[in-house]
């Protein structure tokens, strides 16, 4: 797995961590400092933890203050870590609805072979986006489920919508000749034979030729 990818996962869970951390310090920071340092430190914590907690280790090891005993000694704190814990819920809450996080997730999916997941993720995306590169995807991702006729409206759609990617055609072509629709299929393969991916140095190009040669000799 990607760092990129495994820093997504853990992230959530290093915040929450944090911010219990966070409670700590705050509380045991009105002892040493007036209530607005105190919470300050704590808000840092949230974001640097890393940085902050040594940091406030040392100075309260190190520089000799007297220890207070403020009022409202648990209220206060309990306050703080509802109101953090909230935010923070809610941030991941509202950030999982997203178009990207739903992307994200159906990319995870594919690298796992679950196309269930994916195909669903791609429909919420649409539902929050319409977005001709996520028909696309979809389509793509419904052709290998096998619900092809579901995936030829998604091709479809993304060409209606201008995605450029000349391998809708190629994609369509493949589609149509499971659906046995070789008149269909033959026209989707000269259309990519036209277009400029064609040209490039693979073997897609080249396989097409081979697939419209099949159906003219079905036709036969």
């Amino acid at each position: 797995m990607p760092a990129g990818e495994l820093f997504e996962l853990v992230r959530p869970s290093l915040i929450f961590i944090s911010a219990i951390v966070s409670i700590w310090i705050f509380a045991s920071g009105r002892k040493h400092f007036p209530l607005y340092v105190a919470l300050a430190i704590a808000l840092a914590t949230v974001f640097l933890s890393f940085v902050v907690v040594p940091a406030y280790l040392v100075v309260i090891l190190f520089w000799q203050r007297p220890v207070r005993s403020p009022r409202r000694r648990f209220l206060l704190p309990l306050l703080y870590g509802v109101i953090v814990l909230a935010a923070i819920t809610s941030y991941f809450y509202f950030d999982s609805q997203t178009v990207d996080a739903r992307l994200a997730r159906a990319t995870q999916a594919k690298l796992v072979d679950d196309s269930a997941t994916a195909i669903k993720e791609y429909r919420r995306a649409l539902a929050l986006e319409d977005n001709p590169h996520t028909h696309k995807l979809l389509a793509i991702e419904l052709a290998q489920a096998g619900y092809l006729t579901e995936a030829v409206s998604e091709f479809r759609l993304a060409e209606q919508g201008g995605e450029p990617d000349d391998l809708i055609h190629y994609h369509l072509g493949l589609v149509f000749e499971k659906l046995e629709q070789k008149g269909q299929a033959q026209l989707e393969f000269e259309k990519f034979l036209l277009t400029q991916t064609c040209q490039t140095v693979d073997n897609t190009c080249e396989s097409a030729r081979v697939r419209i040669e099949r159906v003219r000799g079905d036709k036969h």
